[in-house]
């Protein structure tokens, strides 16, 4: 950094800055904490300070945000983390910082925080500052190994064994949760295992008839589309023996191992039919309908909704559709192409699981298969859509990696998507040339930020090419354009100047409606009005509604890749733990 700071100096740099912010603010002056952080700044609080998701940029932001919690957090002995990835110089959405990782106290417990110091006139300041809460203290996780200590597991002859106790934990006959979980996939078994780490009573329920179903009754092709080296749940890391790309069956059956594991209470085939708020008891009263059709009230204090960003297939009510003598169905149960082997079938939708069931209808013999598109798409080649991982590729601790994946506030963020998006588009030209010339509309994302932000924005939107591209390009599989249909009827899709592209299945991977809209159905328009908006940025680049108090008291969302659920289902499972402490919300 200009030969200001050196490598033999970054560490004395970083105490030396944690120094003087230790006691600015003691000092409680808002002067002398603006001063440490340079004209660029941006400040990320996870829980430690506001008991919230936040992100404030600019000196006085972050200065009048950070001053009214100091009486009551007591920010106190920063100092760099002992053990853990020691200060270093790197490069971070095109700047060379210092960037260190550093612990502290407030009179909640101790948290985490990571620092990155830019050169402003030869002095280190703070470009980027994340904190967060790491633990309540008198409360920590016991996964340090000491879980059992106050547990007596004695033989026990003549009485419980473990057996006995986890039959009777599940039951739930002489009690209700303290917490109850819709959705038994990575969100809601996550958030479970944190929260039973905890000590707080957990519930979780899935209305398919096993553990893993949701992923597993999905397109039998289906793998996942990042790496496996960061997709680890909490607490039990997939085995180092596990491919790169997890396949659906696998992970579902990971699935039901983890939640026996965890020793969590989990009931399948058993739907959240109905809830209401009772304000002056601070809990839910709700309907649980087993899969028998036997109902069981609850009065949870909090609910999870933990049933995926891709909750409820949207099927759109498309002109003539229903006219339609073949076979609709939604991309999520379209099931496998070896069932339409000399067939011909139509594909509306360009994302992800629009490509996956072309390519997997052509590979199984189906006579013709052409995809609609409706929008343009952005495609990036299953190799570089990894960038956005290239933290999980240092020689670092892994929860370090995590820590510093939660340490980038938005603009940053921001900035660092849109230089991948530029090399990728780089990296992939002769693919997306091949595309365009086929007349496949492609996109960089909104401002070039590339395929994360279309995930995060609006769930969808992109394809990391396993294959289909390149089919596509050598005409295997047809393309048109949804503009260029006049409407659908008996045969096929009528295009507007009367010709007709007949089919016998027409798939529609048109996408899921989100949690807000799986919540209101459930729990009423009042909730839903005060929920409001769930997933895409807010004003400060946090996500609406996720990991994070909602309008709703008692209401939660967790949801996300398996990172995501890995990361943040410690966030809120100390957010609740806090309120059943008493000592937030």
């Amino acid at each position: 950094m200009d030969g200001i700071l050196t490598d033999s100096s970054a560490e004395a740099a970083a105490r030396g800055w944690l120094r003087d912010f230790e006691a600015a603010l003691a000092s409680g002056d808002t002067t002398r904490i603006a001063v440490l952080f340079a004209p660029e700044c941006h400040w990320r609080d996870i829980l430690a300070f506001t008991w919230n998701i936040r992100t404030a940029s600019g000196v006085s932001a972050i200065a009048a945000r950070i001053a009214p919690a100091l009486p009551r957090m007591a920010p106190h002995g920063f100092a760099i983390a002992a053990g853990r990835t020691p200060p270093r110089r790197i490069q971070r959405a095109g700047t060379e910082a210092i960037e260190a990782i550093f612990t502290f106290e407030t009179t909640v417990g101790p948290c985490d925080g990571v620092v990155r110091l830019v050169s402003d006139a030869g002095v280190p300041r703070a470009w980027t500052l994340m904190t967060a809460l790491a633990e309540i203290r008198g409360h920590e996780d016991p996964a340090n190994g000491q879980r059992w200590q106050d547990v007596d597991w004695k033989r026990n002859f003549g009485g419980e064994n473990w057996l006995d106790r986890r039959n009777r934990a599940r039951a739930y006959a002489d009690r209700g949760p303290a917490v109850l979980v819709v959705g038994a996939a990575q969100a809601g078994l996550s958030v479970a295992a944190r929260l039973t780490m905890l000590g707080v009573d957990t519930l979780v329920v899935d209305r398919e008839a096993r553990i893993g179903d949701s992923w597993r009754q999905r397109y039998h092709a289906l793998t996942l589309h990042n790496e496996t080296r960061v997709n680890h749940l909490p607490y039990m890391p997939f085995p180092r023996s596990w491919p790169v790309f997890i396949p659906k069956d696998m992970l579902a059956n990971w699935f039901e191992i983890y939640a026996e594991a965890m020793e969590l209470n989990v009931w399948a085939q058993t739907a959240l039919t109905a809830g209401t708020w009772d304000a002056a008891a601070q809990c839910w009263d709700v309907t649980l309908t087993r899969g028998d059709g036997a109902e069981r009230r609850m009065r949870p204090r909090h609910i999870v909704m933990a049933n995926g960003v891709s909750s409820i297939p949207i099927m759109p009510d498309l002109p003539g559709l229903r006219e339609f003598r073949g076979t609709v169905h939604h991309s999520g149960a379209y099931g496998s192409g070896l069932e339409w082997e000399g067939k011909r079938a139509l594909v509306l939708g360009t994302g992800t699981s629009g490509h996956d069931v072309a390519q997997d209808l052509v590979v199984s013999g189906a006579a013709e298969v052409t995809l609609i598109q409706r929008r343009p798409t952005l495609v990036v080649s299953l190799k570089e859509a990894q960038a956005p991982y290239a933290l999980y590729d240092e020689e670092i601790p892994f929860e370090d990696k995590d820590l510093l994946a939660t340490s980038f506030p938005y603009p940053v963020y921001r900035r660092s998507h849109q230089r991948m998006t530029t090399m990728n588009r780089h990296a992939d030209q002769a693919l997306l040339a091949g595309l365009e010339k086929r007349g496949f509309r492609l996109s960089s994302g909104e401002d070039g930020t590339g395929w994360q932000f279309l995930y995060l924005n609006r769930g969808g939107g992109y394809y990391f090419d396993a294959g289909c591209s390149q089919m596509i390009i050598d005409g295997r599989i047809g393309l048109i354009q949804f503009d260029n249909i006049a409407r659908f009827g008996a045969e096929g899709a009528i295009m507007k100047d009367g010709s007709v592209t007949r089919a016998d299945l027409i798939v529609l991977a048109t996408g899921y409606e989100g949690q807000a809209a799986a919540a209101r159905r459930i729990l009423g328009d009042a909730v839903g009005d005060r929920i409001g908006r769930v997933w895409g940025f807010d004003e400060e680049g946090e996500l609406h509604g996720m990991w994070r108090p909602t309008g709703q008291p008692g209401l939660w969302f967790h949801a996300g890749g398996l990172a995501q659920c890995r990361i943040f289902s410690k966030v809120l499972a100390l957010q609740i733990k806090a309120r059943e402490l008493g000592i937030a919300g």
